[in-house]
């Protein structure tokens, strides 16, 4: 499986968005060696958003183009549609519910083979988990310090669309997310206007 293996704080500060969320990806983000001096054009500006997309959910160009394709035919904002398609991502979910500390963790995880959805164990980064499905880690893990720790921790961002069960090792997908309330910063329509050329 193909994977994103660019130096993830690097990536940041070329962003100018904290994609990784680290606490220190952009430490260095002000540093007069990181200044940028050259104006932006159009395409530039409309190029840096799509990266921001492919960053924030570690996937590759074919796939943003196939996600992209998808929301074309999708009802109401293409740009919103193709957002809130990728939050419903399992490894995303994972990310998001606190079973890992990025998405690089969380789809390791997935491929591993220590998530199940619904009791069944699914391998697949990209499965789209829909509303109402039950996203656990597997018994075997739930014993790992590592894991515990990372689940139980008590600075967990709270999603109106995800709700934990810490007792459980789970968390559920309670609501089709809306774009207003998905924490990435990402000009939707600038993504749009660079697939439309």
């Amino acid at each position: 499986m193909a994977t994103r293996r660019t130096p993830r704080f690097k990536e940041c500060r070329h962003l100018g968005v904290n994609v990784c969320g680290h606490p220190k990806a952009m430490d260095r983000a002000n540093a007069p060696a990181f200044k940028r001096t050259k104006k932006v054009s159009e395409y530039g500006k409309q190029l840096i958003e799509k990266q921001k997309v492919k960053a924030y959910y570690g996937i590759l160009e074919r796939q943003l183009t196939q996600y992209y394709k998808k929301a074309l035919k999708a009802e109401g904002k293409t740009g919103e549609a193709l957002i809130e398609a990728l939050e419903c991502r399992l490894d995303n979910l994972v990310y998001r519910i606190g079973f890992a500390n990025s998405i690089r963790m969380a789809r390791q995880m997935v491929t591993h083979g220590h998530i199940t959805v619904d009791g069944k164990k699914i391998n697949i980064s990209s499965y789209a988990v829909k509303v109402g499905q039950c996203i656990s880690l597997v018994e075997k893990m739930r014993k790992s310090p590592q894991f515990k720790q990372q689940f139980t921790s008590s600075n967990k961002v709270k999603y109106e669309y995800i709700e934990r069960d810490e007792e459980n090792f789970s968390g559920k997908l309670i609501a089709r997310p809306r774009r207003e309330k998905i924490p990435v910063e990402i000009n939707d329509q600038m993504v749009v206007e660079f697939y439309s050329k």
